[in-house]
């Protein structure tokens, strides 16, 4: 200690003169929009390389779940080949199918950053604005809901967490259609509620929870999780289910980021409808 002191009693000066420099440096960001702007930015882009270069290391150890989970990706793909199916009929052609449009566009993104032991929790992707990423696109991986996107710049998204506290996910009960509303209560993160289900609704526990389509975000019949416990609370007339998510958010490493390509002609489409007076 007393060495300690010794030197920065020889050191003073260098010291006192770092301190200003310090003093100077705030007050002249907290004053000027531009070098506020610019010291934003500058850290924005040195966390994000930080964050790429430890999830880097930490991929190394989970290659061969990365591996699993693809080669089961490859699998179902592969189900849905023609050549998967039997040819029962020597008399084949084809046609151009107008019935179905393509209506949704993904683009795959891996998560530098993430929390689940928050009240409100964000995910980091290395992809952003300059790879067709957009504020409120939908966030999947092959098993489950993941979040949305809240927030883009050129290379990076940040992403608002099924494990938020503000996020509502418009689900319905896969056996019989019952739409209900997914959020999440805290603390566990493997479980997030089910609300607004009408009480005469028949449900089981090991019932699968998958996305409504109704939202404009995520496609329909996405996997969320399944049914562990419900019931009515007191003063609700609604059942609240438990539901135990199918996706491990502790342990995201690749997500698929949802493009409705027609959202904004629904929202278009949908404002008009209740802005403009109807005469019959």
């Amino acid at each position: 200690m007393r060495n300690l002191l010794n030197f920065i009693a020889r050191h003073h000066f260098f010291f006192l003169f770092l301190a200003l420099q310090i003093i100077a440096f705030i007050i002249l960001i907290q004053n000027s929009y531009y070098h506020r702007s610019f010291w934003i930015n500058s850290v924005n882009y040195i966390t994000g390389q930080l964050y790429h270069k430890y999830t880097d290391v930490g991929e190394y150890f989970y290659l061969k779940k990365i591996n699993e989970r693809l080669a089961e990706e490859n699998q179902n793909l592969i189900n849905q080949t023609p050549y998967s199916f039997m040819k029962t009929d020597e008399q084949i052609f084809f046609f151009r199918d107008t019935i179905y449009n393509r209506q949704y566009s993904y683009v795959s993104a891996r998560v530098i950053n993430n929390s689940v032991n928050r009240r409100n929790n964000y995910l980091t992707l290395n992809k952003g604005r300059l790879h067709g990423i957009e504020p409120d696109m939908g966030v999947i991986t092959s098993q489950g809901v993941i979040g949305i996107v809240k927030n883009v710049s050129a290379n990076f998204s940040s992403v608002l967490s099924l494990l938020h506290v503000d996020t509502r996910i418009s689900a319905k009960i896969m056996k019989n259609g019952h739409l209900g509303t997914i959020l999440w209560d805290a603390p566990n993160y493997r479980k997030v509620a089910m609300k607004h289900v009408p009480p005469h609704v028949e449900i089981q526990p090991g019932d699968t929870i998958i996305t409504s389509g109704y939202s404009k975000i995520f496609p329909e019949d996405i996997l969320i999780g399944t049914v562990s416990d419900f019931d009515i609370k007191r003063g609700e007339s609604f059942i609240t289910i438990q539901v135990d998510l199918l996706e491990d958010f502790n342990n995201l490493t690749y997500v698929h980021v949802v493009k409705n390509l027609y959202r904004q002609e629904q929202m278009d489409i949908e404002y008009h409808s209740r802005t403009k007076p109807m005469y019959w």
